[in-house]
């Protein structure tokens, strides 16, 4: 599998104490390889669950992070920053992803790590309310959990006793950058299926079943056609045209 060095600097035990999915910090730093983060930004972390995420960004580039998240306190997250010596560059709030108390234009960058899966597959909210956050050549990125193509069903037939709710926000490179790209409001830098996606899946399945009783393991385990992904996504917001 890949190395994350990056990732490596951080304590494992840490790491597994605080995530919410599939290594988090190995998703971000899959992303950021395609993303241009300079100290003195402001980056939206959406849907930062324990804010690990959150914490990785003030660490490693120097940004100002506004840490957001909804099944989170922000209280609770606060916390966190302070252990980790970055609360004066990282900024809980607990806010819904419809209901998000930011200024338009406000951000240079716009991230979320397993996270926009839950409220971005909506054909509206990209345009309408994210793409709005975040300044005219500014940055996004996503990567979500998702299937190699799209089937007709939704979902591939051996995994159909695993399919319910959310799940059916998982869908294929082509579609999440089909969504983005006919808004007309970016240009998709990259798109693609991360490799060997189920090996950065099983560590959280393994902890989720012990700890949890989640049944990642049996979910990945179906997926006799490897038809399982991880996306990635970045993309720059185009410059509005000057007024006539």
């Amino acid at each position: 599998m890949k190395k994350y060095p990056r990732t490596e600097k951080y304590d494992n035990e840490w790491i597994s104490e605080n995530w919410m999915g599939p290594n988090p910090l190995w998703l971000l730093e899959e992303l950021c390889e395609h993303i241009d983060l300079k100290p003195g930004m402001k980056v939206l972390d959406m849907g930062c669950g324990k804010g690990i995420t959150s914490i990785f960004l003030a660490k490693e580039f120097g940004v100002t992070v506004f840490a957001n998240d909804l099944w989170i306190s922000a209280t609770e997250n606060l916390q966190r920053f302070e252990n980790a010596g970055v609360a004066e560059l990282v900024f809980p709030i607990h806010a819904e992803a419809h209901a998000l108390p930011y200024a338009e234009g406000f951000f240079d960058a716009a991230i979320s790590i397993d996270s926009y899966q839950y409220y971005g597959a909506d054909e509206t909210y990209f345009p309408c309310i994210y793409s709005k956050l975040v300044k005219n050549d500014g940055q996004f990125g996503i990567v979500v959990p998702g299937l190699k193509r799209e089937f007709e069903k939704g979902y591939p037939d051996t995994l159909k006793e695993h399919w319910e709710g959310d799940m059916f926000s998982f869908h294929s490179k082509n579609w999440w950058k089909h969504l983005w790209e006919k808004t007309g409001i970016v240009d998709i830098t990259v798109c693609y299926d991360m490799e060997e996606p189920k090996d950065i899946w099983y560590p959280w399945a393994k902890w989720a079943k012990d700890n949890l009783g989640f049944n990642d393991m049996e979910f990945l385990n179906s997926d006799t056609n490897n038809d399982i992904s991880l996306i990635v996504m970045s993309a720059i917001k185009k410059a509005t045209p000057p007024a006539v």
